[in-house]
Order: structure tokens, then C-alpha cells, then sequence
């Protein structure tokens, strides 16, 4: 097969096209050819050097992919060889085989085709795992989504307004935030002309948020507090504003509220399972009843992910950036 090699750390130029050894199943795994994978912030920094695949996992990016069962080990029920299927990854999904534990596994949504269904996995774990299953929104409550137009922010928008919570998310831009609102945002706060902690509460009479997705770390961690509800939630996701912040725990104490972070990829295949189970149950029956979509912004054949990490770094997209590996273009 070929498969995105890295074989020095660097810019996107460092992506390399090239063959690589065919992976073979082991206990509970199958084998998928892969349609599509998507781009995701995980991928850059690994090209870059500075976040390594978790021990025994794929050496090559990629975090997701559809395609097609094409074998399976030892231990597998429920799924059969030609399933078409998306899967949430440790690593492997730039490639045009990757082997992945049936826990991981998700059926493409009626409705969705193959290599759309790409744009879905990551997205859809990260969401529901930290704004509904360890910060619990509920209906009635404010949502802050950072980084609204992002594949991340796009989801949350969409399943945060399918369970009747109100929506407000930060973007670069009026274009963005446009496309926000499309999806349904409520409340749009342009991060590079607006305070987003005023602009909240403005918009909440003086409320704040009930739950914070947050991307970006230590730079808004203090300003993040400061936006939060009596009772909040910060969930922090992503370190694009740094690692290291100071946190004002009397605030935290006055609003009785909590912070978390967490990151999907070193989980547990255990973990990653009972996500996964989760997503299928609430997140696929919105998607096929045409409650929640996925979001591409375009799609580019897979030798060319070094365009795709150049789009996704210039912040010149909405939703997801897809590859399609050579099976998907069939």
C-alpha cells in the first residue's frame, strides 16, 4: 500500500507519499481500505515532531477515515468483510489500509456517502464525549463553542442546538461567522474585533456560559473563567494559545465551577469504545434525520495532503478538510 510518511519533521513539505508495508489485523481488529481520512490540528502538530502516535499505534497521521472491511482477525462480531464504515483512529488514517479495534468502529450514516463520512468520527467523539458526557449541557443552557467555524466548532454548533441549548461561538471574520449562524449559532463574537467575555455578557444578561469548548488553552483560560455561569463548565480540548496559564481559583470558588481537559487520542481502546457507543446511539440518529450534518469544506486527493495541512494552517476553511485515498476516487 502507500501511505503519508514523515520521514523528517517539519512544514507541510515534509509529507511524503510513499509506499509502506500493508497492516494485518490482530485480535478484534479488521482491516479497513481506506476512502477518505480527514485533517485535523493532531496531524500538524505530528508532522511538525511534536506529538507522537501512542505506543503500538500507526506510525502515519491521521485520526479518522471511512472505507471498506476488507478483513478481519481473530475475535470480531458484529461487523463483516464489505461493510462500508468510519472509524475513529490512533493513528494511520493518510494511508490506504489501516487496521482498527472494532470498538472504533461506526457504520456510514443513511444518508451520508463514503467518503463524506470521513468528516465524521473525530468530530463526533470530541463533542459528545466532553460537552455532553463530561460536561453534561443541557437544554435550556448557553453553549460557548471557541473556534466555531473549525470542524470541532461546526459539530458542537449542531449538536448543542439539537438538544435545545443556545449556542454562541467565537470566529475570525464575518464570513465565518456567517456560516455559523447558518448552522444555527445564536450568539457571534469575532475574536479579532470583540471581547468575548463582554460580548457574552451582553448577549446573556450578565448569565455567562453554562459550558465552554475550548480549543485554544492557556491564552483564554483566565478570560474563559470569567465568561462562565454560576455552576459553568470549562472543557478544555485544545493548547493553541499555549500550556501553561495562571487560573484564579477564587473565581472558580465564587462560580462553584470546574475546568477539565481532556484528549481523545491516548485514550484507552476501552474509552474509545464506550465514546464510540455512545456517538452511535445519540449523534447517528440526528445525522440520518438530517438534524446534524457533516461539514466539508472541500476534498483533496491524498498524495496532496501537504495543500490540505497548508488550508487547514492558513485557517482557510469551514468544517473539515477531507483526503481521498485512490479507493475513494473509484
Amino acid at each position: 500500500m502507500h501511505a503519508i510518511t514523515i520521514p523528517e519533521p517539519g512544514g507541510p513539505e515534509a509529507l511524503v507519499w510513499a509506499e509502506a508495508p500493508d497492516p494485518e489485523p490482530g485480535q478484534g481488529e479488521v482491516l479497513v481500505e481506506i476512502a477518505a481520512s480527514a485533517v485535523n490540528r493532531a496531524d500538524v502538530l505530528q508532522r511538525q515532531g511534536f506529538y507522537d502516535p501512542p505506543p503500538g499505534a500507526s506510525p502515519y497521521p491521521g485520526l479518522e477515515c471511512s472505507g471498506r472491511i476488507v478483513a478481519a482477525g481473530p475475535g470480531v462480531s458484529g461487523w463483516s468483510v464489505g461493510d462500508e464504515v468510519c472509524a475513529l483512529l490512533s493513528g494511520g488514517g493518510y494511508a490506504e489500509k489501516v487496521v482498527v479495534p472494532s470498538g472504533q468502529l461506526l457504520p456510514v450514516p443513511k444518508g451520508v456517502d463514503l467518503v463524506t463520512a470521513a468528516a465524521l468520527p473525530e468530530v463526533t467523539c470530541t463533542v459528545w464525549s466532553n460537552v455532553f458526557m463530561v460536561a453534561h449541557l443541557r437544554p435550556g443552557e448557553t453553549l460557548l463553542a471557541h473556534g466555531g467555524a473549525s470542524g470541532i466548532g461546526t459539530m458542537a454548533i449542531q449538536l448543542a442546538k439539537a438538544v435545545g441549548a443556545r449556542v454562541a461561538v467565537t470566529a475570525g471574520g464575518p464570513q465565518k461567522l456567517a456560516r455559523c449562524a447558518e448552522l444555527g449559532a445564536d450568539i457571534l463574537i469575532d475574536y479579532r474585533e470583540q471581547d468575548f467575555v463582554e460580548e457574552l455578557r451582553k448577549a446573556t444578561d450578565g448569565a455567562g456560559a453554562d459550558v465552554i469548548l475550548d480549543i485554544i488553552g492557556a491564552k483564554y483560560l483566565d478570560r474563559n473563567v470569567r465568561a462562565l455561569a454560576v455552576n459553568g463548565r470549562l472543557a478544555v480540548i485544545g493548547l493553541q494559545g499555549g500550556v501553561k496559564g495562571e487560573l484564579n481559583l477564587g473565581a472558580l470558588l465564587g462560580k462553584r465551577a470546574a475546568v477539565t481537559a481532556t484528549s481523545l487520542r491516548a485514550r484507552p481502546p476501552e474509552e474509545k469504545a464506550a465514546i464510540v457507543a455512545a456517538v452511535r446511539e445519540h449523534v447517528w440518529p440526528l445525522i440520518e434525520a438530517g438534524a446534524v450534518k457533516p461539514v466539508v469544506d472541500r476534498a483533496l486527493p491524498m498524495p496532496e495532503a501537504a495543500e490540505a495541512h497548508r488550508i487547514l494552517e492558513a485557517g482557510a476553511h469551514v468544517g473539515k478538510v477531507l483526503l481521498v485515498a485512490p479507493a475513494g476516487q473509484r
